[in-house]
């Protein structure tokens, strides 16, 4: 019987480089471990991120592996690679940044194009701004939250 590893985390961010600053330790250790990464957004991230990386004290090898990840906002692409990675039974990462609605439809998309029982963690990531009057009701449905001073 294969194991279910399918965790449930979420963050809640101010910004696009306030959630790069929760997101960039916790995916430079998923590509340590060798695990995919991919990166659900509503908009595209790609100047933000290379706008921080480009400050950040971190080796040209691991700076080119975070900027090699895809920031942009094309699901369609991101999704194709979730299914095609998941029948290969990669471990992998997601994470889904953006207001509660695309959140919510990007999982039940998620659950469509991925095999059950799969290395899966998802990290929903939600703009505080949208949902501060339920941020305790959400965090409660994860097993944890990420912060901007801890993994």
């Amino acid at each position: 019987m294969e194991k279910i590893t399918k965790e449930k985390d979420c963050a809640f961010y101010a910004s696009d480089y306030h959630f790069e600053m929760i997101s960039l330790p916790y995916i430079s250790k998923s590509i340590d471990e060798n695990k995919e990464v991919i990166i659900l957004t509503e908009n595209n991230l790609e100047n933000t991120v290379n706008t921080l990386i480009s400050k950040m004290n971190l080796k040209e090898l691991k700076k080119d592996k975070i900027l090699n990840l895809d920031w942009k906002n094309n699901d369609l692409k991101k999704f194709k690679e979730i299914s095609k990675r998941s029948k290969e039974d990669t471990n992998m990462v997601i994470f889904i940044k953006g207001k509660q609605n695309y959140i919510e439809n990007i999982n039940k998309n998620i659950e469509k194009w991925v095999m059950a029982n799969k290395n899966i963690k998802i990290i929903d990531c939600y703009e505080f701004f949208e949902i501060e009057d339920k941020v305790e009701e959400i965090a409660e449905k994860y097993d944890k939250v990420l912060g901007t001073t801890r993994i």
